[in-house]
């Protein structure tokens, strides 16, 4: 039902279904990471009225389970990802997980979906450092392609005396591709489908 990538480079589906409306992944190494995606896997919708509270359990031998809400994932809102870089272990509210059975290992955190109603999610405040993003996947995609093509870019870049004379070869100042960078991250943040027009 659920789907949890890690910064990248881990993506987990095999959640462990703690109760029927109570879900948990694991988080190795997250003292490394820093944005969570967690996503609906699209095999069943939740159901009418209903919605996922995310929550987060960083290791503290001392404070036990503390679990601090992230956000929330709905039908219409499949995926959200989550800053948990920052945040502190020990520092939470109310939560629906209580101290569950299943132990928690002291090197990894845990990610928990609970199934809630959709009534009780509006009222939910998450943790204010978790910074939902709420950048679409186009946008997201298009602000790391500018990043990739400056920095690919920047890489070729020489001083004018370390250039040699090349006449079939043509040259393009550092300086225009960085304002060309500039000008299209600023229109993407004022209307990313500028360039539909």
């Amino acid at each position: 039902m659920f789907g949890c990538l890690v910064a990248g480079r881990l993506v987990q589906t095999d959640a462990q279904q703690i109760t029927s409306d109570k879900f948990v992944f694991t988080l190795p190494d997250y003292e490394h990471v820093n944005h969570v995606v967690v996503f609906m896997l699209g095999t069943s919708p939740f159901p009418a009225g209903m919605g996922g509270a995310v929550y987060l359990c960083l290791p503290d031998p001392s404070a036990g389970q503390v679990w601090q809400l992230l956000g929330f994932i709905t039908n219409e809102k499949p995926s959200a990802i989550f800053k948990i870089s920052g945040l502190n272990a020990g520092e939470g509210g109310a939560h629906p997980f209580g101290m569950m059975e299943a132990h928690q290992v002291s090197s990894m955190a845990q990610v928990g979906v609970s199934v809630e109603s959709l009534d009780l999610l509006a009222q939910q405040t998450p943790v204010s450092k978790a910074l939902v993003s709420t950048v679409d996947s186009f946008t997201l995609f298009t602000q790391k392609m500018l990043d990739s093509l400056y920095n690919f870019a920047s890489s070729f870049a020489l001083t004018q005396a370390q250039m040699t004379p090349n006449p079939s070869e043509m040259y393009v100042p550092a300086s225009s591709i960085l304002k060309w960078y500039e000008n299209f991250q600023r229109r993407m943040v004022q209307n990313p489908n500028f360039w539909k027009t």
